[in-house]
């Protein structure tokens, strides 16, 4: 009968996933992050430039056969800079949310799964962190402490959890009433098993499309703080102090904007039409 319980569990996954992989949008966008991560990782080992070498005898040239994007206001290799910016970017966006899953999803876990007094302080610290505004308080803490890669990876993803745990909590509540979880626990199964192997499998699809929307709001949290100094800095290069770098070239050459720009654009529209694609595939409704 648990057999049963779990496989029964486990359809609506598999459906899912079926219907995924018939959508031409959500295949679009994954094929467009995936050639986005070739370029960023895979890039700079097929063109091995120094990106930080400066040449100012060839100070914002055009493109050429040596320098196919142009070299910026210090001589340096446009392309090169991208590749190495969007690495960063990319990983930025990557950790940050894997901080923000990470402490939503267990904030939110306990809460829903044990109830009573440890929900009620769980959710009131949630809610107090979440009135605070998220982009002040970053910049707030980047003043204070620095920029710099870790500091912004955990800045971006401590304060973009709360959303997520009261979701979580909410999926919880609703999934350790079903007989599946009734049988683990008939059958001698600890709280610590039941949560992380029967209840919080069944919410992979909602953690999934959050983790997808919050990648593409941590690279456009990091291109504004980066934007405004307080992120990745120089001679490192990301989208966001590459926007910075071009703000004063915008008129006499405006690529060097238009390329980071374009780049942040196609990498946040291809995640946010991916996540919702898994949120119209994981409907039960429909």
């Amino acid at each position: 009968m648990t057999t049963t319980l779990v496989r029964s569990a486990q359809a609506p996954a598999q459906r899912s996933w079926r219907r995924l992989r018939r959508d031409p949008v959500a295949l679009l966008s994954a094929a467009t992050l995936v050639l986005i991560v070739l370029f960023a990782f895979v890039g700079p080992v097929m063109r091995p430039v120094d990106p930080d070498v400066l040449d100012l005898s060839h100070q914002l040239a055009p493109s050429t056969v040596a320098h196919p994007l142009g070299t910026d206001e210090s001589g340096r290799d446009v392309l090169v800079r991208l590749m190495l910016g969007g690495r960063i970017s990319l990983l930025v966006g990557l950790f940050a949310v894997l901080v923000s899953v990470s402490v939503g999803t267990l904030v939110g876990a306990l809460a829903g799964f044990y109830g009573g007094w440890l929900a009620g302080l769980l959710m009131r610290v949630t809610d107090g962190i979440l009135a605070l505004p998220a982009f002040f308080l970053s910049v707030l803490t980047l003043t204070f402490f620095g920029p710099g890669l870790v500091p912004l990876v955990l800045v971006i993803g401590l304060t973009s959890w709360m959303g997520l745990a009261r979701l979580v909590r909410g999926e919880v509540l609703k999934y350790r009433e079903e007989q599946y979880v009734e049988a683990a626990r008939a059958l001698g199964g600890h709280d610590g098993r039941v949560l992380f192997r029967h209840v919080l499998p069944q919410i992979l699809p909602t953690l999934i499309v959050n983790a997808s929307v919050g990648i593409s709001t941590a690279i456009l949290a990091e291109s504004a703080l980066s934007f405004l100094g307080l992120g990745i800095q120089p001679p490192n290069a990301s989208w966001g102090n590459m926007l910075s770098g071009a703000q004063n070239y915008f008129y006499t050459a405006p690529q060097l904007a238009v390329y980071p720009g374009v780049l942040i654009l196609v990498t946040v529209l291809a995640t946010n039409l991916l996540g919702d694609a898994v949120r119209d595939a994981t409907d039960p409704t429909d």
